[in-house]
């Protein structure tokens, strides 16, 4: 046997032992970090969408479900449209950038794979108003989104034919939604 040959190649008890004890630890401290991300609140700019807007603020988890989100939304409306108090939370539908979020997807998981949608981030929630000078080109992204629509679904339903629901699809996270670049590259481009 030769003793400076290295041998951490081989096989060891103890070493892989304290490799896995240490992947457990990093795995549990990985949990507990999402579990307290899941916790953080987030305000949700939405617009309810009858024919018209009605632009509202709602405070969730970033966990929630879109579907625990539309029950806060239609708790919030049913002040002001009393037609609201009579339907469940599923026959509400949220639309974020032209896409309709299914029910069952979290705030958190948009925000974790940074979705895209036809016009925009649906991760960001905040909203500010548009204040760009100049001439706007859409196919430019700003860096902030549009509120959220909230609609009654029969309403979509008798509308969907009709500008601007004929425009929304259901959301597919797999699907590629286009590029979009922040600020007008070309314009910086042809200054230098």
């Amino acid at each position: 046997k030769n003793p400076s040959v290295n041998t951490a190649f081989l096989p060891d008890k103890a070493r892989d032992e304290q490799a896995q004890t240490e992947r457990q630890r990093l795995e549990k401290e990985w949990k507990t970090r999402q579990e307290q991300t899941k916790k953080e609140k987030l305000e949700i700019t939405y617009s309810y969408w009858d024919g018209s807007g009605h632009r509202r603020v709602v405070e969730c988890r970033k966990g929630d479900t879109i579907g625990d989100f539309l029950e806060r939304v239609r708790v919030d409306l049913c002040r002001e449209f009393r037609e609201l108090t009579s339907i469940a939370a599923d026959a509400l539908v949220y639309v974020k950038e032209d896409l309709i979020i299914p029910q069952d997807l979290t705030f958190y998981d948009l925000i974790l794979t940074k979705a895209r949608g036809k016009s925009g981030p649906l991760f960001h929630f905040d909203v500010h108003d548009d204040v760009r000078i100049g001439a706007i080109d859409a196919r430019v992204e700003k860096d902030e989104s549009h509120p959220g629509k909230v609609v009654e679904r029969r309403w979509y339903e008798r509308n969907k034919h009709i500008f601007p629901a004929s425009r929304w699809e259901l959301y597919d996270p797999s699907k590629e939604y286009g590029n979009y670049t922040i600020g007008d590259k070309r314009s910086r481009n042809n200054k230098t």
